[in-house]
């Protein structure tokens, strides 16, 4: 089933065209991963996704349409966007921070069954409940978005950057996050600066440059991608044994 349709979507910012004629699709239970270059449009094609961009076009989430709805309703419907650079709130506390992801919801129950479940996820989040948001590290931060962005009950997250500024280590706990949310039943479009990694954990992927989609295929397949591995992957096949080096 497809959870996420998106159709001839076009952004303009005045007389620049951020984003042309896009088409994806996701599907129920799937990591999609979207790559390119810094300034590709992969971004803005997140915010418009979920209202935060001026945009034309068709977006289908779960079977409706939602292009040129309010961000709100969108995320009420189950689609949250974590940003990049996190942009948590730095002087509210972890709690507080956690309590404002869940401020579109109605049922009161249901979001403290949330917290529970995201504290269970992010143990540190529990015991810096009372600690201000700005003083975590780079890596509790991006848990904290993460966090938050969960507490809307999200059917599909779109993730933007999840490892822009954190230290390897880090990283790959957010990539085993990004699995382990999967297991849970979540479906992720993620834009993710380190492609290798990205089609690691993905189960397929769309690359752009210049606000167009110039390819899409299976992960296996993108990474066995001369022009991937060149362009994104920072290297070039080299013949048996190169995908070690990926």
């Amino acid at each position: 089933m497809s959870m996420l349709s998106v159709s001839g979507l076009d952004v303009r910012y005045g007389p620049i065209q951020a984003v042309r004629g896009i088409d994806l699709n996701v599907a129920e239970g799937e990591i999609v991963a979207l790559l390119g270059a810094n300034g590709a449009g992969k971004s803005t094609t997140l915010k418009a996704i979920v209202g935060l961009a001026p945009a034309t076009g068709r977006i289908d989430f779960a079977g409706e349409a939602i292009s040129g709805r309010d961000t709100e309703e969108i995320v009420q419907r189950g689609l949250t966007l974590v940003p990049e650079g996190r942009r948590i709130f730095p002087s509210l506390t972890v709690a507080e921070n956690l309590t404002l992801g869940a401020a579109t919801r109605r049922d009161r129950a249901g979001a403290e069954r949330s917290r529970t479940e995201v504290l269970e996820l992010f143990p540190v989040l529990s015991e810096r409940a009372a600690q201000p948001a700005g003083t975590l590290s780079g890596g509790q931060q991006q848990q904290l978005a993460i966090g938050r962005a969960l507490m809307s009950a999200p059917r599909l997250l779109l993730l933007d950057e999840p490892s822009l500024g954190l230290a390897p280590q880090i990283v790959d706990d957010i990539f085993d996050l990004i699995l382990r949310l999967k297991a849970r039943g979540l479906t992720i479009l993620l834009v993710e600066q380190d492609a290798a990694a990205a089609l690691d954990i993905a189960d397929r992927g769309y690359v752009m440059a210049n606000g167009r989609m110039v390819m899409e295929g299976a992960a296996e397949a993108l990474r066995a991608s001369e022009q991937v591995a060149r362009a994104y992957l920072g290297m070039a096949h080299e013949g048996p044994g190169h995908e070690a080096n990926l």
